[in-house]
């Protein structure tokens, strides 16, 4: 009898310490199931603030200004003039693509990429001996960044005049005879076309139907 009391006792007693133990155990090491938890909702972002904004150069009058400025400040053009040749592309998207006489070889040129704020080194261009150089280049001063907004700002209210056109997600300057023209130059809906042609300031000129 004495022998079944004694081993009751020690049992209870044997439990009574692992509880202890685990008890302890449970306060030194948390439980990883909830810390992984806790640092999960703690360390991933879930507020807007954290997304980066779009934003639609064709509307972003500032990052065109700082795009022409910047352009203007390249070391390699310091005390000369600029060039742009055949065409000056801007994109929705954020991008320019600029092709810009040399600086020391009036025959070579070079193209530029305005990406995530900030122009590119210079890209060599490949030209033909039939390429008119000369007659296809305009003064970078004659052109003002801010016009390419103005031009998408006009041609996206006109399309809201033609059943089923759409709004432009670019606009480029093409140059001929020294003298550039402004693009897009066409407006086409479901059931009509229309022509539309810009000033140099990127006021409207013409607007008719085809």
């Amino acid at each position: 009898m004495k022998k079944i009391v004694l081993s009751m006792l020690f049992c209870s007693l044997f439990l009574s310490c692992e509880k202890l133990t685990k008890s302890i155990d449970e306060t030194l090491k948390p439980n990883d199931t909830i810390v992984n938890k806790e640092y999960e909702n703690t360390s991933s972002p879930t507020t807007l603030q954290d997304e980066k904004k779009e934003v639609n150069l064709l509307t972003d009058l500032k990052t065109l200004e700082k795009a022409e400025n910047e352009l203007k400040k390249l070391p390699q053009y310091k005390g000369k003039e600029m060039f742009v040749y055949s065409t000056l592309y801007f994109y929705g998207d954020g991008r320019i693509n600029a092709m810009l006489q040399h600086p020391e070889n009036p025959k070579y040129v070079d193209a530029y990429e305005f990406k995530d704020d900030k122009w590119s080194q210079p890209i060599p261009v490949q030209l033909s001996v039939r390429d008119d150089i000369k007659g296809r280049l305009v003064p970078l001063n004659k052109i003002s960044f801010v016009n390419a907004a103005k031009i998408a700002q006009v041609y996206n209210e006109k399309t809201k005049e033609v059943e089923g056109a759409k709004p432009t997600t670019s606009v480029y300057i093409s140059v001929w005879d020294n003298k550039i023209r402004w693009y897009p130059s066409s407006i086409s809906g479901s059931r009509e076309r229309y022509s539309i042609e810009f000033n140099d300031d990127a006021s409207l000129k013409s607007f008719k139907q085809d």
